[in-house]
């Protein structure tokens, strides 16, 4: 029979796929919509989610191309962070859950996260810089400051992980 924490963790399993999935379709849109808009510029009206960069396109193919870069970056960034969620939940034991393993899957699970915070601040500003320098509004959702946040709270449980797995190995030396 199963324990409580053992069916939340398989519900957070299920719902993390889902994130995964989620995150590799928009990396995939994106992808296409790019490679599309390259021989239909009318296709850069309605990218992914309704994105209207057709203006952009216009103005600057290049500085199009740099902006739908860092876009596709982020959205894959998210999916390998869903992805090393995914093993993490795969790989926990609860009867041991301080192991080695999980503190490294953990600590990437941060730096990935930390990358998404770092690559969001670089594409906000990008945004910023090229909405002055086209006299264009390309405003795109980037509320990604948070996931520097959220990177440093995820580095600080690995290392309290990584702790528990000195202090389990001594205590089994110790016996």
């Amino acid at each position: 029979m199963k324990t409580k924490t053992e069916n939340i963790l398989m519900v957070l399993k299920v719902l993390a796929w889902i994130a995964m999935i989620g995150f590799a379709i928009e990396a995939g849109s994106k992808i296409i919509s790019l490679v599309i808009s390259f021989y239909n510029p009318e296709a850069a009206k309605n990218l992914y989610k309704g994105m209207d960069l057709f203006e952009f396109r216009q103005k600057s193919f290049g500085l199009y191309i740099q902006a739908m870069t860092l876009s596709i970056a982020l959205a894959f960034l998210k999916v390998k962070v869903w992805y090393l969620v995914i093993k993490l939940l795969s790989d926990l034991n609860l009867q041991n859950p301080f192991n080695i393993k999980v503190s490294k899957l953990l600590e990437k699970t941060a730096y990935s996260l930390l990358s998404i915070g770092i690559i969001g601040l670089i594409a906000s500003g990008y945004n910023d810089w090229v909405e002055k320098y086209l006299d264009i509004n390309i405003r795109q959702s980037a509320a990604l400051t948070e996931y520097l946040f959220i990177a440093g709270i995820v580095y600080i449980i690995s290392q309290i992980f990584k702790r528990g797995v000195e202090l389990q190995e001594e205590t089994e030396l110790t016996v």
